[in-house]
């Protein structure tokens, strides 16, 4: 991978231990962003993720009722929007998702350059004029496989990474 790198993650629903796991990753392979897809579920979710050494942003996701409590407690670490959110990094245009509601339609819009989401579950890495990632779930316990993704923007290819 050439970089800029970006970790993707998402429904960690309260595993630290996984969450652990995954910025021990992040910061090996030295990404200079995380994205969060949501469902993170409580604000002490924030403790392992902050040992980042990247910028973080996030979204809230269906299961995060506590939304002031989780803003608060992320924010050293970066903000946490309301989904969707667009940003763009390395000139690459992003659209950040949790239930990927419309999906289709975004994708067909080729107004982003990415699409990420979570809710499902389910990895889902789909390239094309829009790539769109779905990383699966950081939790690891509703498919029995924990992953992460990693991000190269240089080449528009993303890894999924078992934690």
């Amino acid at each position: 991978m050439s970089g800029p790198l970006i970790g993707l993650i998402t429904d960690t629903h309260d595993n630290q231990d996984t969450a652990a796991k995954a910025v021990d990753l992040f910061n090996e392979r030295k990404v200079d962003l995380v994205l969060h897809g949501g469902d993170y579920i409580a604000p002490f979710n924030a403790k392992p993720l902050k040992g980042l050494k990247a910028g973080f942003i996030g979204v809230f996701g269906n299961n995060d009722g506590e939304r002031f409590g989780l803003r608060a407690a992320f924010a050293d670490l970066g903000p946490i929007h309301r989904a969707p959110y667009e940003l763009v990094h390395a000139g690459k245009k992003i659209l950040m998702l949790h239930e990927p509601d419309v999906l289709d339609a975004l994708i067909a819009s080729g107004v982003y350059d990415v699409i990420f989401y979570g809710h499902t579950h389910r990895i889902d890495v789909r390239e094309g004029r829009t790539l769109v990632v779905n990383p699966g779930e950081a939790y690891g316990r509703v498919t029995g496989r924990a992953t992460v993704g990693v991000l190269d923007l240089a080449e528009m290819k993303v890894e999924i990474v078992d934690l």
